[in-house]
């Protein structure tokens, strides 16, 4: 028998029921309707259940098929780390509604005594768990890291605002002293990101980001410190990664990064370096010129964030200052050549990501430029607000159930399609241990050639 989650919505007080006559209908751009048997898995643990004001929740009578919306709220789950959600709710939005914070916003639905969701888990790393750590585990390492350290601001930026303030998974691990250690460097950012999470610029209808910007510029010697201690504590697989969501994009201060990488590696032939563990840079990916110097001081991996690989939807989102896309494909480039693995730092949105045309124009940007990984997270961003801006258009509420229209092929048959394209490709959602020096199936830049079209696989 197959599965039927039922409507979820809220009350004002916050209180979350099911709707027995009505089933859950969930939303890829313009399409509306049922979950695909494939994408509904139950709600993992560490995930968040989110009442969406000024939204009545949308259901589906099965016996007439049309939709109805209630007067209850909507709800919206957002997924455990290692997870992509696949669809987002249905939802009628009223007049005077509020813009939805910087979240992430996933189909959620009630069956057989659980909550289940459109999502897929896409990384079996448990790094991001934290279920089974002792209580003040992370605090006790948190004290033990200021009190060891305590002229090393960054250290303390990390404790103080990272774990204590925000919670942040890596800042988390950096206390508990195992798997990726955070470098916030960056003050400043050529990008505008519609979806900022760490500044507000002064046209954004956002009212509040999720955290704060870095208020002051680490030395070399403080960063290096940082991935030192980390090295010295996990032994097994350390990871150091510069760009984090308290601050701008890294490369705007190159220099810096530079003299931290040789200062933690050695300076000198990569056979005699003394640091060792993969150093990994996210970025907004514009400027090839500084991933090239970080490159020859020892950096292990590149991950680049982008929202489209269609020129026109990423500059609608990243709103450049000083670069443009051709300046990232540059980049890639650049990391492969100098043997850097690179991974695409995916924000995959539910009916624009998982579109011909996306796809298209994603496999060839792999494939040309030399990716290695995509990590498959989810656009932080309220649905309605990105889907007009991509399009011009927030779209309706269908009557009926839509088909399996022509818009939204699902992540499934997209991550499918997309590895065939390039079957090189790994998938995760963290970025990977890779050692010092990466081994790379990717391609070069210039070796590889579409490959000619051979019918839709579906789902």
């Amino acid at each position: 028998m197959g599965l039927s989650p039922r409507l979820v919505m809220a009350d004002a007080k916050g209180n979350v029921v099911d709707e027995p006559g009505l089933l859950m209908v969930c939303r890829r751009g313009a399409q509306w309707g049922l979950p695909r048997p494939d994408e509904l898995i139950p709600l993992p643990e560490e995930s968040e259940l989110f009442l969406l004001p000024g939204r009545r929740a949308v259901g589906l009578d099965p016996e007439s098929g049309a939709m109805e919306a209630v007067d209850g709220f909507a709800v919206a789950a957002f997924a455990a780390p290692a997870h992509t959600l696949s669809a987002h709710p249905a939802y009628v939005t009223e007049e005077g509604a509020p813009l939805l914070p910087l979240f992430a916003y996933g189909a959620v639905g009630f069956a057989r005594g659980r909550f289940w969701v459109c999502a897929r888990k896409v990384d079996d790393d448990p790094r991001q768990q934290f279920r089974h750590i002792r209580p003040g585990r992370i605090e006790r390492g948190a004290e033990a890291l200021l009190r060891d350290y305590p002229k090393n601001r960054l250290i303390r930026h990390i404790i103080d605002n990272c774990v204590r303030r925000y919670a942040c998974p890596a800042a988390r691990n950096f206390a508990l002293g195992r798997y990726e250690a955070p470098l916030p460097s960056a003050r400043a950012c050529n990008a505008r990101c519609v979806g900022c999470i760490s500044a507000r610029s002064a046209d954004s209808p956002v009212a509040v980001t999720p955290q704060c910007r870095l208020a002051f510029t680490p030395t070399p010697e403080e960063l290096a410190e940082v991935m030192a201690v980390h090295a010295g504590r996990e032994k097994a697989t350390p990871i150091y990664s510069f760009g984090q969501g308290c601050e701008g994009d890294p490369l705007t201060n190159a220099d810096l990064l530079v003299e931290s990488v040789r200062l933690f590696r050695g300076a000198g032939d990569p056979a005699r370096w003394t640091g060792h563990g993969t150093v990994n840079c996210n970025t907004n990916a514009s400027r090839p010129e500084a991933v090239a110097r970080l490159a020859e001081a020892g950096l292990t991996s590149l991950r680049v964030s982008l929202n489209s690989a269609r020129p026109e939807l990423y500059h609608r989102y990243y709103r450049p200052t000083d670069y443009t896309f051709a300046d990232v494909a540059e980049s890639v480039r650049t990391a492969r050549r100098h043997g850097v693995f690179v991974a695409l730092n995916l924000l995959y949105f539910p009916g624009i990501t998982d579109t011909e045309a996306e796809l298209a124009a994603l496999a060839q940007f792999v494939g040309e430029n030399g990716v290695s990984m995509i990590e498959w997270r989810n656009l932080n961003i309220d649905p309605e607000w990105y889907r007009e801006l991509m399009t011009g258009s927030s779209g309706g509420v269908p009557a009926e159930v839509s088909g399996e229209g022509a818009a939204s092929m699902g992540l499934a048959a997209f991550m499918k399609r997309l590895r065939k394209l390039c079957p090189w490709l790994r998938y995760g959602y963290f970025n990977p241990w890779l050692g010092d020096r990466a081994e790379i199936a990717a391609p070069l830049p210039g070796e590889w050639r579409m490959p000619a079209p051979a019918g839709n696989d579906g789902d």
